[in-house]
């Protein structure tokens, strides 16, 4: 087994060969630009690019002139929240959204909030999950959009997406999904869901950085979009700007796979995840998983280790890559504004760890992660007092502490 052990395939995951062998002819002899229609070179490019819109639609149920190529999921979000918020603004000015929405969701609303729209913040249950009667409540005449992740970048855990659809195209609204962690690791389907915009990105599912997809119902009903990005009006109009050919080839690749081969994978990945959080929990005590596992990705595990700091136990475990509750964005140590919102302390919120696991984990690693999860937290808890007084059976939430020399 190599170190370091990487466990974060919800940040980003490795590059399938098959898909970076697909993509290597474009940087080369079949160069052209996608919008050169008066020569060979340029009907190759377009030829490519046609064939992955084609991948990308079948993966999610959609028809290929429904997805539009963007630069990732980041500006796959902006182009639905902001398009659809400009293109309908005469309707209504008003949209429902998530506390633990993706950052790229958040500040888009946030955006349009200083803007003159109303936005209202849906809160989850412990489980991190919505409350669709809550969502029901808040929808008025002047609503417009339903912007909700379909599974969450941290906890894994996946939102009733069905329903919200339905609840959505019932009354009327347009429904946005940020489905980047969800697509090509569970069976997504728009038209079954009542999608009308999803957002995708490349480098979650084993493609290439710096490329995504959006896609956008043509009917029932037929979704119109304000451009954000003028030019040669490519993409149908709502995405100007030369096709990255290459890495579009990468990402119809990558859903490629995704459609052949994602049930087998699921249930590998269900079988590794698992196998950590059993023997995590028969070697530790105190821990906690975050949400619920009965509707959860199945290569994900968010758990929080009580009286132990997730920096901490990050840099203790130096040779395995997985993410820290209290490090969302990498400047801030702010505890994850995800689990607060689902009602976890400060305290646990700090101590909460992201295992994201992928098409190229092995049992071997996830036998060596729990090992030297185990051992950093046992050495961390010895350095601890907070647990030594929890184990003797004080109730540290009652506990009155006083000043030294009192």
């Amino acid at each position: 087994m190599k170190l370091a052990v990487y466990m974060d395939n919800h940040a980003t995951t490795q590059v399938d060969p098959r898909v970076l062998d697909a993509m290597l002819p474009y940087f080369r002899e079949e160069f052209g630009n996608a919008a050169s229609r008066n020569h060979v070179f340029g009907w190759k490019a377009e030829e490519a690019v046609e064939k992955s819109r084609k991948q990308v639609a079948a993966l999610i149920g959609a028809q290929p002139k429904e997805i539009i190529f963007t630069s990732g999921a980041t500006e796959s979000d902006n182009l639905a929240i902001k398009g659809v918020a400009e293109m309908y603004s005469e309707r209504g000015k008003h949209i429902i959204t998530c506390l633990t929405e993706h950052k790229a969701v958040l500040d888009c609303c946030k955006k349009l909030e200083k803007q003159g729209y109303r936005v209202t913040w849906l809160p989850v249950e412990p489980s991190g999950r919505i409350d669709l009667e809550r969502l029901q409540a808040a929808i008025t005449g002047e609503t417009i959009l339903i912007t909700l992740m379909y599974a969450n970048n941290e906890t894994g855990v996946l939102h009733p997406v069905s329903e919200i659809g339905r609840i959505a195209h019932e009354r009327g609204v347009l429904f946005h999904c940020d489905a980047v962690q969800a697509v090509g690791r569970v069976p997504v389907n728009v038209i079954d869901e009542n999608i009308d915009l999803l957002s995708i990105s490349a480098h979650k599912i084993y493609g290439p950085k710096g490329v995504g997809a959006l896609y956008v119902r043509r009917r029932n009903p037929r979704v119109q979009l304000t451009a954000q990005m003028d030019g040669g009006g490519h993409e149908r109009g709502m995405r100007s700007g030369t096709l990255n050919v290459p890495g579009i080839v990468g990402l119809g690749e990558a859903c490629g796979i995704c459609q052949r081969e994602m049930a087998e994978e699921t249930i590998r990945l269900k079988g590794l995840r698992d196998r950590l959080k059993a023997r995590l929990e028969a070697s530790l005590d105190e821990v906690y998983v975050n949400g619920t596992m009965e509707h959860r990705l199945p290569n994900n595990l968010s758990m929080s280790f009580a009286y132990v700091e997730g920096e901490s136990l990050l840099m203790g475990i130096n040779d395995v890559a997985v993410s820290s509750g209290s490090a969302c964005t990498s400047a801030t140590l702010e505890p994850s504004y995800v689990l607060k919102a689902m009602g976890a302390g400060d305290d646990l919120a700090h101590s909460s760890i992201r295992f994201g696991l992928g098409r190229f984990t092995t049992e071997e690693e996830v036998d060596y992660v729990a090992g030297r999860v185990t051992e950093v937290v046992r050495k961390l808890r010895e350095l601890s007092p907070l647990y030594e007084m929890a184990r003797e059976g004080v109730n540290l939430k009652n506990y009155q502490w006083t000043a030294e020399g009192q």
